[in-house]
């Protein structure tokens, strides 16, 4: 019980990956909020800072040091700097990171931190202003994290005449969670976006959908661990298993206390691997794995392969010194025994089970780190219990099919779905890289194909090596038949435009159709534009409607037209985004309000065309220099919403306030319209 708990409590930790970090939180105050023309004040910062974390000071003498505090104002008439900027009471810290290990010596804050700027007020209408650079960095694993925020102090009054009102908002302001609203600028229709504040209704809303869709791919991961069970490499070693569990004369207490251990192994050992997976890659790397062409390329070949070994064309098997030597450690029994018993399992399931767990992996990433951990834990968990019951109950053996021809059917039949999932890979490069390789008819059609010649295998018309013969068709393998060619009858109308809602995640989207006659019969008007969208010639919205892919144009349409705009951040690789566009978007009610009360702007955040370099900017989240659509449009997401999941959908108005709380993932089409009217309406009592 003691290690199920640990279990549960190491899993909880990979929560935190996901987040975006504050360790540090700003407040700002004036030493009088009353002065008169001419006085002298103190503008004080003060920094609230999270357990385990540390702020650096603004002066030490450690030169090629870390990243010092430093608060820089932005000149006004109305104020002049009075001498440098003063730490209070910083504590010293030596620095081994830095300056060759010996002379860095540093000052920083723990807990807390002030820092105080003395001005003299030279007009009534006082304006201070400023930005704030600083690092906070983790005395638990080291992590530093640099942060460039704004400032406005906005409650100085000064006697003798009226301040002028100020339209600024911080760009962060104690954010802590995925979803959040943007601040109102003022009256002013021009100018960027604004920070976000918290608003705990979003964060409910937000939360239940993300919980939905995670729900949904850990069902998914469940229940291919339970189909690795039938492979050729798995089947074969229950029955092996439990005569392990069998040899020693053993209680039955110990017999249970040992299956139980073994069971936990086997979820270690796989889910270990997906996290390392993840957290060597981190959000970023997810992302870039998820899109980047040659990971997905790489995986689309690999695919092929394992399809070709399940065909029989050749072997696929994991190193043979490693599974020996893996062997010998379980044979020296105890704790130690049963968990290298499982990592013998492990290794002699490579060849069936590898191909699987990729997909796993390569479909729930996306970017994301807690999918992949939690997919890797709940699909080793179905993977695992049955062999843990077996060990349990040795006699349910006896009722186990024995293992036969049977078996390498199931091998040829994965085989073909790793030939039908590997156009997956190929489409998500494709789609972000615009090579136009893979449109969507010919996915569908090479489908089409595949799961055709499945269905003929099924009916014994196809035999593949190491096939037992078929003298007669079986039921199941009728069954089977049917199912397969029945959805090949459903494939066929998408060569020619159907949505085909089922698949529409796993599809290219409809717009690469080469001849789409939904679209040319469904005789809607298309939404008028205000100029020509940038990225058009290679980037679409789906269901013939009109809009833009960059944000700055689309608002300033949204203003000329007089309508909210709608954003929508999506990803070429983004299944849950197709999936969206199919089920929701489709529908008559969604579409006709997105056509006729909205401007429309879809930002891919993985879409790879690099930007002229006077586009390029650097970020303040992350201070790398972003040359991408891609790489801006993600950045954009992240700093105004703190969000970086998609698909997510925000409506906003002219000064850029949102209308309504962000959308995630939600096929409901009923929810979805609830979501497009309260924004028209907050729209029209706004403007």
């Amino acid at each position: 019980m003691r290690s199920v708990a640990l279990l549960f409590f190491w899993f909880t930790g990979f929560l935190s990956f996901g987040q975006i970090l504050t360790p540090a939180k700003w407040t700002y105050s004036v030493s009088n909020p009353s002065p008169k023309n001419g006085d002298e004040i103190e503008l004080v910062f003060n920094v609230s800072i999270e357990k385990n974390w540390y702020l650096y000071s603004s002066e030490f003498p450690c030169e090629d040091g870390p990243i010092r505090t430093t608060i820089n104002f932005k000149m006004h008439p109305s104020y002049r700097l009075i001498g440098k900027l003063q730490a209070v009471n910083p504590i010293d810290k030596h620095d081994a990171i830095f300056d060759g290990a010996s002379e860095c010596y540093v000052k920083i804050f723990k807990g807390t931190g002030e820092f105080r700027q003395k001005i003299k007020i030279l007009k009534a209408d006082l304006t201070v202003q400023g930005d704030y650079e600083y690092q906070v960095c983790s005395d638990v694993d080291g992590k530093c994290i640099p942060f460039n925020e704004e400032f406005s102090f906005n409650n100085i009054k000064v006697q003798g005449g009226e301040k002028q009102s100020q339209n600024y908002f911080p760009k962060k302001d104690s954010i802590q969670s995925t979803t959040a609203n943007l601040q109102d600028p003022g009256p002013s229709t021009q100018g960027p976006v604004h920070g976000p504040t918290l608003d705990k209704s979003i964060l409910e809303g937000a939360s239940s959908l993300s919980r939905e869709s995670l729900l949904g791919y850990l069902i998914f991961a469940f229940v291919v661990g339970l189909t690795s069970l039938i492979t050729p490499c798995v089947f074969p070693m229950i029955p092996m298993t439990v005569t392990f569990f069998l040899k020693d004369n053993q209680s039955r207490s110990q017999g249970i206390k040992n299956a139980l251990i073994f069971g936990l192994s086997i979820v270690v050992i796989y889910t270990s691997a997906g996290t390392l997976f993840a957290v060597a890659l981190g959000t970023d790397g997810l992302n870039a794995l998820a899109t980047h062409w040659a990971p997905n390329l790489f995986v689309f070949v690999i695919f092929i392969v394992f399809a070709l070994s399940f065909f029989g064309l050749f072997e696929i098997n994991a190193p043979y010194q490693l599974v020996n030597k893996a062997d010998r450690q379980a044979e020296k029994g105890g704790l130690v025994g049963i968990f290298f018993m499982a990592a013998t399992l492990v290794l002699v399931s490579f060849s069936c089970t590898v191909p699987i767990v990729g997909s796993v992996l390569f479909l729930t990433a996306q970017g994301e780190i807690l999918k992949p951990v939690l997919s890797m834990f709940f699909y080793s968990l179905a993977f695992g219990i049955p062999f843990t019951l077996f060990a349990i109950f040795p006699e349910w053996i006896k009722s186990l099919p024995k293992s036969g021809g049977w078996l390498n059917s199931v091998k040829v039949t994965l085989g073909f779905l790793e030939l039908a999932l590997c156009l997956k890979f190929l489409s998500i490069a494709d789609q972000a890289y615009h090579w136009g390789l893979l449109d969507r008819d010919v996915n569908i059609a090479i489908w089409v194909v595949i799961f055709g010649l499945l269905g003929a295998y099924f009916l014994g018309k196809i035999k593949m090596l190491n096939d037992s013969p078929v003298e007669s068709v079986t039921v199941p393998r009728l069954m089977l038949a049917i199912a397969t060619f029945s959805f090949v009858i459903y494939l066929v109308p998408g060569l020619w435009g159907a949505p085909l809602k089922m698949l529409a995640g796993y599809l290219p989207p409809t717009y690469t159709n080469d001849f789409d006659l939904v679209s040319m019969t469904r005789g809607l008007k298309s939404n008028e534009v205000c100029d020509e969208p940038k990225y058009a010639d290679f980037l679409h919205l789906p269901h013939g409607l009109q809009g833009y892919f960059d944000y700055k144009q689309a608002l300033a349409c949204a203003r000329q037209q007089n309508k909210p705009l709608f954003i929508d951040f999506t990803g070429h690789g983004c299944t849950n985004c197709r999936e969206m566009e199919a089920v929701v978007w489709s529908d008559p009610q969604v579409l006709q309000r997105l056509r006729d009360d909205f401007v429309v702007v879809a930002l891919y955040v993985d879409d790879k065309t690099e930007l002229p370099e006077s586009e390029w900017f650097t970020s303040k989240y992350d201070s790398k220099v972003k040359k991408s659509i891609g790489k801006q449009n993600a950045d954009l997401q992240i700093t105004r919403l703190e969000n970086n999941a998609q698909p997510f959908y925000v409506l906003v108005g002219k000064d850029e306030r949102v209308l309504a709380w962000p959308y995630a993932y939600d096929r409901s089409v009923e929810k979805f319209v609830a979501l497009l009217e309260r924004g028209k309406k907050k729209y029209k009592e706004l403007y």
